[in-house]
């Protein structure tokens, strides 16, 4: 059984999934595929760590409208960390449809 990594107060979280273990580039990957088989836009943010908690994040050239590579989403979250490398990197999505964000969630964290 894999071990379980004990939660630490000083640790920051900021979204549901960050307190699951890092997600791998292969799970990174599948998530964005999910992402475009349901129509969604990913879209790529990022912040300085000590912003978390705002609701301002800058955003990573315009959303993928309509982008079907998953290659093409993971290479831009490899440019905007490397540019931006003391920033959170979050990849999140919107939905057409209901005009809302389908998900987001932390891809890279400074240190990481």
């Amino acid at each position: 059984m894999d071990e379980v990594r004990p939660y630490k107060a000083t640790e920051l979280r900021g979204e549901t999934f960050s307190y699951l273990p890092p997600f791998t580039p292969e799970k990174i990957r599948k998530h964005i595929a999910y992402m475009i088989d349901q129509g969604w836009n990913p879209a790529i943010e990022h912040t300085e760590p000590e912003k978390l908690f705002s609701n301002f994040w800058y955003l990573w050239k315009l959303p993928f409208f309509g982008e079907k590579s998953v290659e093409k989403v993971m290479a831009e979250i490899d440019a905007c960390h490397r540019a931006n490398s003391g920033h959170i990197v979050r990849l999140t999505a919107f939905d057409n449809y209901t005009q809302c964000r389908g998900t987001a969630f932390i891809v890279h964290r400074p240190g990481r």
